[in-house]
């Protein structure tokens, strides 16, 4: 509940809690607190027990933490009823990587890429120049 509180944090709310109601009266005072809490929480344990007995026994496995959207994707996710888990362990990043790798720093060495230069792209050819024939057909209907 107060996992973002630190030392210092909680240190300064002991004194804060001490001036404003004085040692006297502290401990009466986190008395009924943690009375009120407690109730809060039996009042809600409660009405959980409520709604699922009105909601039958079709729903007896039912958690409010579920209604969350993060909590609701992540239970269905691990379902094994969709066949994810085989596909999220058949995939193996590293190696699907290292064959990327692998393709992109390959040579190509076949002989329709290969020139005179030892099978490297003249990059500094210019494309040969179209002649009006070679235009792509108009469709009135894709514009």
């Amino acid at each position: 509940m107060f996992n973002d509180i630190g030392p210092l944090e909680l240190i300064t709310l002991v004194v804060l809690a001490v001036l404003v109601f004085g040692p006297d009266k502290l401990p009466k005072v986190i008395q009924d607190v943690m009375r009120t809490v407690r109730k809060i929480r039996e009042f809600s344990e409660s009405a959980k027990q409520d709604i699922r007995s009105e909601l039958g026994p079709e729903f007896k496995d039912f958690e409010f933490e579920d209604l969350n959207p993060k909590t609701f994707i992540r239970k269905q996710l691990d379902n094994d009823e969709l066949g994810l888990k085989e596909i999220r362990n058949g995939f193996d990043l590293k190696k699907e990587m290292a064959e990327v790798t692998d393709s992109v720093h390959s040579t190509d060495t076949s002989p329709s890429s290969s020139s005179s230069s030892g099978g490297r792209i003249d990059m500094t050819k210019k494309p040969e120049e179209s002649g009006e024939d070679d235009r792509p057909p108009f469709d009135a209907d894709a514009t």
